[in-house]
C-alpha cells in the first residue's frame, strides 16, 4: 500500500515563497494524475494543481501565474512551487495522487499560513 508525506509547509509573509514537497512511498500502480488541494478553515477542499504523466499541468484560477507544480520521477516526488503568496492561500495542502484503477490517496497536509 502507498503513502504520501508532504513537507515544506510554515508561516511566511505575503509576498513570500515557500516549496511543498510529496514523498511518495510503497506501491502505487497506474497512477496517472498528481494534485495538490488546499483545504482553509471553513471552506470546501479547492484543487490547487495537477501534474498527469504526460506532464500536463492544470491550476486553479486563484493560483495562476503564481504557484507551480512540477515532479522529479526519479525520486517519486511531487513539487508545488508558491510564490507571492497571500493571505486567503493560507490553508492546509494535501497532496493527491490518482490512478487509473480508480484509487484515490492522500497525504495528511501540510499546514501554510501567510500573515505577517
Amino acid at each position: 500500500q502507498g503513502a504520501l508525506v508532504e513537507s515544506g509547509g510554515g508561516l511566511v509573509q505575503p509576498g513570500g515563497s515557500l516549496r511543498l514537497s510529496c514523498a511518495a512511498s510503497g506501491l502505487m500502480l497506474g497512477v496517472n494524475i498528481r494534485a495538490w488541494y488546499r483545504q482553509a478553515p471553513g471552506k470546501q477542499r479547492e484543487l490547487v494543481a495537477s501534474i498527469t504523466t504526460g506532464g500536463s499541468t492544470n491550476y486553479g484560477d486563484s493560483v495562476k501565474g503564481r504557484f507551480t507544480i512540477s515532479r522529479d520521477n526519479a525520486k517519486n516526488t511531487v513539487y508545488l512551487q508558491m510564490n507571492n503568496l497571500k493571505p486567503e492561500d493560507t490553508a492546509v495542502y494535501y497532496c493527491n495522487y490518482k490512478t487509473v484503477y480508480s484509487n484515490n490517496y492522500w497525504g495528511q497536509g501540510t499546514q501554510v499560513t501567510v500573515s505577517s
